[in-house]
């Protein structure tokens, strides 16, 4: 099929499928087994969006995956783009672990796992970073100790973003005690629901908790759910973080429209002949739109240079420095313009939409340490994409 023709037909489709209600106000989900749809029409977009493979567009189509090409997945995108559709499903399955299994996996492994995250069934949460092991990681402690075909997992992660929704979780343990540190990890995937598993929120200052620790006591977890060899699981430790570096900097999947800053900022500061009343403000909106601008060209150039499979670069590192200091840049912008109304957080006088701002100010605080901290991305950057001395 030309490209041409699969425009055609990818837009058709999208017209006549996608919800009227989601292409004003968005529905995001990442699914899972304890997924709540307050409006049906997200689970619908979902159902109808896995059905043709197009959750997870350039998955091969064996294990439901769309099978696009790079070319073809542009065109779903700008056409998605075009109508403003949302994408009708998120979450680390899709951007974290899928790949990681792909590249990683057997073949059973992706059957096993690859169909029900394309379908959403199954939300997957990260078990890698604990109490006495954040920056340095490879001196995790969380134990799998050998008992017959089975690992006996002791031990608990931090920072478990989304643990107590999910289903599943992808874990770094040490399997070999007497192995230099970074050899003696292995990389174990489990339910939420195995005997011995609890989990605790952590409350943030935003006022959520999305963040939790995750305790296992003597869970029961078998080999065969080990994804690499034994004492292999740095490497795909690090190629997955790679993955969730280039998802968090920006790269992949559609953004729906949503209303501009500069709109914001005509409500906010005033307008005079259809422009924002405050220079200064004027000038910052400026500067974040062209670097927003350049910044998704880059991402958009880089991916184009890509082969069609290839797993991400020491790049990941730039796109995840850059995207979040970008973003926190941002919503330091919004609080500006929005001033003292900027300040509320529960109760009469503020809009949903100002106590929503002001919570993803603060939540954004955490942009330059999650994932990987801001500093540790630069010495990455200067080690092995600038090629730098030690």
């Amino acid at each position: 099929m030309s490209l041409e023709q699969f425009r055609s037909d990818a837009r058709s489709w999208l017209e006549e499928n996608c919800p009227e209600s989601l292409r004003t106000s968005g529905g995001y989900t990442a699914g899972g087994r304890k997924a709540t749809y307050p409006n049906p029409d997200t689970k619908v977009w979902l159902d109808l969006m896995a059905a043709r493979g197009w959750t997870a567009p350039t998955w091969p189509m064996e294990y439901s995956g769309g099978g696009l090409s790079p070319d073809e997945l542009r065109v779903l995108e700008d056409e998605m783009s075009r109508i403003n559709a949302p994408a009708p499903l998120g979450g680390h399955g899709l951007t974290m672990i899928g790949p990681a299994i792909l590249e990683f996996g057997t073949s059973d492994q992706c059957m096993e796992h690859l169909p029900r995250i394309v379908r959403g069934e199954i939300r997957w949460c990260q078990g890698y970073s604990e109490p006495g092991a954040g920056s340095d990681l490879a001196s995790l402690q969380c134990r799998a100790d050998e008992d017959g075909d089975d690992y006996i997992i002791n031990g608990s992660k931090i920072w478990t973003s989304g643990a107590n929704e999910a289903d599943w979780i992808f874990c770094l343990v040490r399997t070999d005690f007497d192995a230099p540190k970074h050899q003696g990890i292995s990389f174990v995937v489990l339910d939420m629901e195995s005997p011995g598993v609890t989990v605790s929120p952590i409350e943030l200052i935003s006022g959520s908790s999305e963040f939790c620790q995750t305790f296992f006591d003597n869970v029961r977890v078998p080999k065969r759910q080990r994804i690499g060899n034994p004492g292999e699981g740095w490497t795909v430790g690090k190629r997955l973080l790679q993955y969730e570096r280039s998802s968090i900097g920006g790269r992949g999947g559609t953004r729906q429209k949503t209303r501009t800053i500069d709109e914001i900022a005509k409500d906010y500061c005033g307008a005079n002949n259809g422009k924002i009343a405050r220079a200064d403000i004027r000038d910052r909106i400026v500067l974040q739109n062209i670097d927003d601008a350049a910044y998704q060209l880059t991402i958009r150039r880089s991916f184009e240079e890509a082969a069609s499979n290839a797993a991400p670069s020491f790049l990941s590192s730039f796109f995840k420095y850059y995207g979040t200091e970008q973003n926190m840049r941002r919503q330091d912008l919004m609080m500006d313009i929005l001033g003292s109304q900027g300040l509320g957080w529960a109760g009469e006088g503020f809009s949903g939409f100002e106590r929503g701002s002001t919570r993803g100010w603060l939540r954004s605080k955490a942009n330059s340490i999650e994932g990987g901290t801001s500093e540790v991305q630069l010495n990455i950057i200067a080690k092995r994409v600038l090629g730098l001395p030690d």
